[in-house]
């Protein structure tokens, strides 16, 4: 397997040992790093601002004997590093003419790419960084710099962009402490001219609570600009005369926070960055691409051979967390909040259609099953904001062939507790006569045998909405429409589809919630019908039972709904291949082996391929998390498009 052509690469915040003001100390402190770091399989090694010196040297800044040290040390640093196919970035003080500037160096195999200066020099509150650094103006200060015979021609500047010749798409920018902190960062210019990485040398001090706002800041900055951003971040042993600091490094990406050290202790914060799913998320968000319109400027793109060492990914395996459930939240509290907040949208969604239309009814096919009972508890909180009566949600259990004792009382149970008005059709007089008419045996359970009930219970809720001057809820979710896992014009049809946006992992999860909340309110009966329903197992009870048990297990014949939603995600949200969703959902510690996984990836392909017809004509349903299969709202495809080349992917696969 190919790492790097998922677009996945290693990168390392460092925060190394050091002694104020001794070059050849703290050089040599950042060259063991640096070579434990690429042990590691690091491609970017990023160190704290001013790390070469250390950052509180204050007056000594203006000291010749601490400027020449500081450049005796980055020579010693970059032959010591020269073997390491790494871009290390390294800060340092740097006088160039009439002025000391505050430098990031990068740094690859020997060589000195480039010299980016500080742009915003604080002088505020503790910091006093303009007695000692300029900031930098491009027209008072010059393209290229002289460190050495060797280095005489380095480029200088903040226009400087560090591109992997190879192509792999990845850009480098760079920015130093402050820079981000003001309202307009120099990586937002960056990352619209092409930096996928953002690399913050910093020596941000530690007083209460600034530490929770710094991890606010740095990832809010990379979800506006979409991309990764290493902030590394000076130690405690810089001197504590006046402050503190404490080695705060983060490892962003697009908004989440993959990584980060903690406080006070010096070493090495790694993870992977994925730069394909920063590129599709920028292709994606086609904003973005009308702020680089309208931002286009002159950068110099400065370029080194980037080598991805498969090796050190299969030595530790990915290091980062790829969640095996990325609809559903792992925190129980996060999780409670998600589900609040998701119930709440859902049902003011409804609420909004119903005042609309004045409606005052509406009527449910109610199965027992998780899916309906979602869509009734969500209806039910949408007429208490609408002050409407309950018992004006007909909940209609329509038994038939398939229909257990099991499902049909907690269906019965749960129309009862919520307040609804409770209507029993029995179906199997009718369906058997429609089989009759178009001639199709009761013996033969075949998808006639099973669409006849699902149309016939589909006509019945129609009909009593019309009787009722109201409206049929939909209950279908959003991994049944994107298997295709439904009747069309059958339990594929309504009014208003509640659930359309809610994946199959997550239904669980809320219908669990609503459990927790009927306890809390002291609703045990509700409570305990709930927690019966989602220990059913799954089915559209189409088939006969078997002992009066549940014989038609729907992933037994779909596959798990677990993997399903995890190949949706990747394939919709970010465009992944076959391969790389294969590949994150090996990684993701799901509880399948590679060939089952692969086998039912190939069935996802194919299934949401072939169905595309079914989600072209399905019925209104607000968007409530990111995916939505809604033509209207977040997904448009032809009914005919071929999926050849994807299952032809899965096929190479096995």
């Amino acid at each position: 397997m190919n790492y790097s052509n998922f677009g996945f690469i290693r990168t390392a915040c460092v925060t190394p040992s050091l002694k104020v003001a001794d070059c050849s100390y703290n050089a040599q402190s950042i060259i063991d790093c640096s070579r434990n770091a690429w042990e590691m399989g690091a491609n970017v090694i990023v160190f704290p601002e001013l790390c070469v010196t250390g950052y509180t040297c204050q007056d000594l800044f203006l000291q010749k004997k601490l400027q020449n040290s500081a450049i005796d040390s980055v020579l010693l640093i970059a032959r010591k590093t020269s073997n390491l196919s790494s871009l290390i970035l390294i800060g340092l003080p740097l006088a160039v003419g009439p002025s000391i500037y505050n430098v990031a160096l990068v740094l690859f195999k020997g060589k000195i790419l480039g010299a980016v200066p500080k742009t915003f020099i604080p002088n505020y509150s503790e910091f006093y960084e303009k007695r000692w650094f300029t900031s930098y103006q491009k027209d008072c200060a010059p393209n290229h710099i002289r460190l050495s015979d060797d280095f005489a021609e380095v480029p200088f500047g903040t226009d400087l962009l560090f591109e992997d010749e190879n192509g792999s798409g990845f850009v480098l920018g760079c920015e130093i402490c402050e820079d981000v902190w003001v309202p307009c960062p120099p990586s937002t210019s960056l990352t619209l001219n092409g930096a996928v990485i953002i690399a913050n040398l910093s020596a941000s001090n530690e007083i209460v609570g600034k530490a929770q706002y710094r991890r606010l800041l740095v990832k809010a900055h990379s979800a506006h600009t979409i991309c990764a951003y290493l902030y590394a971040s000076a130690g405690r042993d810089e001197s504590t005369q006046d402050l503190v600091f404490g080695g705060h490094s983060l490892i962003c990406e697009n908004g989440s926070l993959l990584k980060e050290s903690k406080l006070f202790t010096n070493g090495i914060t790694i993870c992977d960055i994925d730069m394909e799913k920063l590129l599709q998320e920028r292709r994606r968000t086609t904003t973005f691409a009308q702020c680089v319109s309208s931002s286009a400027a002159s950068f110099r793109r400065i370029q080194f051979p980037l080598s991805v060492k498969e090796s050190f990914f299969r030595k530790t395996g990915l290091l980062r967390h790829i969640d095996p459930h990325p609809f559903v939240p792992s925190s129980k509290t996060e999780r409670s909040e998600r589900c609040y907040e998701v119930v709440q949208l859902q049902a003011e969604g409804l609420a909004k259609r119903l005042r609309h239309i004045n409606c005052q009814s509406a009527v449910i096919g109610l199965s027992g099953g998780l899916d309906s009972t979602l869509a009734l508890l969500v209806t039910c909180k949408a007429f208490d904001l609408c002050g409407i009566d309950r018992k004006n949600i007909r909940s209609v259990t329509m038994p038939c062939f398939g229909t257990t004792d099991r499902t049909y009382n907690n269906a019965v149970s749960l129309a009862n507790e919520c307040g609804t008005t409770l209507i029993e059709v029995p179906i199997a007089q009718s369906v058997r006569q429609h089989m009759k008419d178009i001639g199709q045996s009761e013996d033969v359970h075949d998808v006639t045998y099973e669409n006849c009930q699902a149309r016939e219970r589909t006509q019945v809720l129609m009909d009593i909405a019309n009787k009722t001057n109201g409206i049929v809820i939909g209950t279908g979710d959003l991994s049944e429409l994107a298997l295709g896992w439904c009747t069309y014009n059958g339990d594929h049809m309504s009014m208003y589809g509640v659930n359309s946006s809610i994946p199959k992992t997550l239904v669980r999860y809320l219908v669990d919630w609503f459990a927790e909340e009927a306890l809390q309110n002291g609703q045990e009966k509700t409570h305990d019908v709930l927690k019966d329903i989602l220990d059913t197992p799954v089915s559209p009870e189409l088939l006969p039972p078997k002992d009066g048990v549940i014989s038609q297990k729907t992933e037994d014949l779909v596959g798990p709904y677990e993997l399903h939603d995890f190949f949706l995600y990747y394939m919709l949200r970010f465009g992944f291949s076959p391969a790389k969703i294969l590949f994150l959902a090996d990684c993701a510690g799901l509880p399948y082996d590679h060939d089952f996984k692969l086998k039912w990836l190939r069935i996802f392909y194919r299934r949401f391929f072939s169905q595309q017809f079914k989600r072209s004509c399905m019925p209104d349903g607000a968007k409530v998390g990111t995916i939505n299969l809604s033509p209207r709202g977040d997904w448009r495809m032809p009914s005919d498009a071929c999926s050849s080349i994807w299952i032809e992917e899965v096929d190479s696969l096995k």
